[in-house]
């Protein structure tokens, strides 16, 4: 990674003004800075629209000096005053402890192999810090979930999808005038190339809108070759901005072309999430009529979304991003990640689970007996959490928006009458009390997505728009880090040792 010019921080450019995504056929220098004014009109895909004033704190990324100081301290703190002593067959070595703002202290590593010839061995990570981040704070044992330091609880209520995204990339909240801004430039570069659609042609209607989505933002990077440039913060700008509008299109796009539908092009006076349904659910033979409690109800889902630590996607996205390769391309293998039924796709199981029980005419206790029964091959879905041995906070907030959803809809779902039943049992038991498993967000997402209209294809597709602005948020994170280095794990060798070929 380039550092900054000398005497400048990487992350206070000089105000700039950006243009929108060009129509079809226009040049790339359509994108680059321009020094028109910002038209205060609804317009077109080539007109200009200003960027938030860079003095904003937060603003781009964390300045490099903050984060070498920041590091630094740590390590001073830790190597004076705290340390752990490794006995190993060669002798003994000492590592420091680094301190954290929040949670678990951990244990320098970084020189282990040097100083003592070994590696270690943590399989799935499970005790292994990866990085350092100022992003997102998780206290499993609590059930505590912050966004730099807001609590989920409070952002759910109050704030919005792209309030929130701008909180996670630029570290606070934005003022009105921020936000509006923001919201403008992401509103006015929903535009999806006219050949870029025919993307969504060569795809199976049966096949999985995970793979197609994956497919669909790993070939943006084609068709916006002129941002690609990880160690340029106009470039990583431009192309947070485009992900962040173009996403939900791409999601609508990939539903209407599974169900055989005409594609609708977006409608910038609506909101975000007004926009993504009017497009996922309209038609052009009539006005789409937008119900807000629905809207409102899918919006706060997103948010309980969109950032949760270092998970196994937001990981992927991380370790792609190591390689210096082009964000696009690293948000498409975060979403392959999140395309496993035991990350993204457990709502989708929570789902078939249900309807499952419902199809059997299975009693909930019985279920529950079978599911404690490890023979039985049966597990329940939704429950328990690799961090959280507490009520998941997103969870509580999700069992009262399934309610609202579904009264608003006047649906009944008896899906959600045997969640609650279910959830109710197992809360009881102790085999489930010992074990700390509790409803993890995912319990309740599936009925809310099905009284919506979603198929249950499509739910991990809403995942991974929600889950958009922590991949991104994360990656800059690492990009801006001069301390990044290529994630390149280690392996204990278990197979043959040398041998050689012995002809024919």
């Amino acid at each position: 990674m380039a550092p900054p010019v000398s005497g400048t921080c990487a992350c206070r450019s000089p105000p700039r003004t950006l243009t929108s995504d060009p129509p079809p056929g226009a040049s790339p220098a359509d994108l680059r800075p321009s020094h028109r004014g910002r038209s205060t009109s609804a317009t077109s895909a080539g007109d200009s629209i200003s960027a938030p004033d860079t003095s904003y704190v937060g603003y781009e990324r964390p300045c490099y000096d903050a984060v070498t100081q920041s590091q630094s301290k740590e390590a001073a703190v830790s190597d004076r005053d705290q340390t752990v002593k490794l006995i190993h067959p060669g002798g003994e070595a000492e590592f420091p402890i680094l301190e954290s703002a929040a949670g678990s202290r951990a244990i320098d590593f970084t020189r282990l192999a040097r100083q003592t010839g070994l590696t270690s061995f943590d399989p799935g990570f499970v005790n292994t810090a990866s990085t350092r981040s100022n992003i997102t704070f998780i206290d499993g044992d609590k059930g505590i979930l912050r966004y730099r330091g807001y609590p989920i609880e409070e952002l759910a209520e109050h704030s919005s999808f792209l309030e929130t995204a701008w909180l996670l990339i630029y570290g606070e909240l934005p003022t009105k005038e921020q936000l509006d801004d923001f919201t403008y430039r992401v509103l006015h570069h929903n535009m999806v190339n006219e050949d870029f659609k025919r993307i969504f042609d060569i795809f199976p209607k049966e096949a999985h809108p995970m793979s197609v989505m994956a497919s669909a933002v790993g070939a943006l990077s084609t068709f916006y070759q002129d941002s690609l440039d990880p160690t340029d913060p106009e470039q990583v700008e431009i192309s947070t901005i485009r992900l962040l509008a173009k996403m939900p299109v791409l999601a609508a796009y990939t539903l209407k072309r599974s169900l055989g539908e005409p594609l609708l092009y977006p409608d910038n006076r609506l909101g975000y999430v007004e926009n993504f349904l009017r497009l996922a659910f309209g038609t052009p033979a009539e006005e789409y009529e937008l119900n807000p409690v629905v809207s409102k109800a899918l919006e706060r889902l997103l948010i309980l979304h969109e950032d949760h630590e270092q998970n196994a996607s937001t990981s992927t996205v991380r370790l792609v991003g190591s390689t210096q390769a082009n964000i696009f391309a690293s948000i498409s293998a975060g979403i392959n990640a999140l395309f496993g039924p035991l990350h993204g796709g457990a709502n989708e199981a929570v789902l078939h689970m249900l309807q499952q029980i419902s199809d059997e005419g299975m009693g909930i206790p019985d279920f529950v007996e079978k599911v404690k029964n490890k023979e039985s091959g049966i597990r329940l879905m939704g429950f328990g959490h690799r961090v959280y041995k507490n009520y998941d906070p997103r969870a509580k907030i999700v069992k009262a928006t399934a309610e609202t959803v579904l009264d608003e809809l006047g649906v009944h779902d008896p899906l959600l009458d045997l969640a609650m039943q279910l959830e109710e049992v197992a809360l009881k038991d102790d085999y489930f009390q010992s074990r700390r498993l509790y409803p993890n967000v995912d319990f309740y997402t599936g009925v809310i997505y099905k009284a919506m209209g979603f198929p249950t294809k499509f739910f991990t597709v809403l995942f991974a728009i929600g889950r958009l602005p922590g991949w991104i948020a994360q990656w800059r994170e690492q990009n801006a880090d001069p301390t990044t280095k290529i994630g390149r794990p280690h392996q204990l060798y278990l197979g043959e040792t040398e041998r050689h070929y012995p002809g024919v």
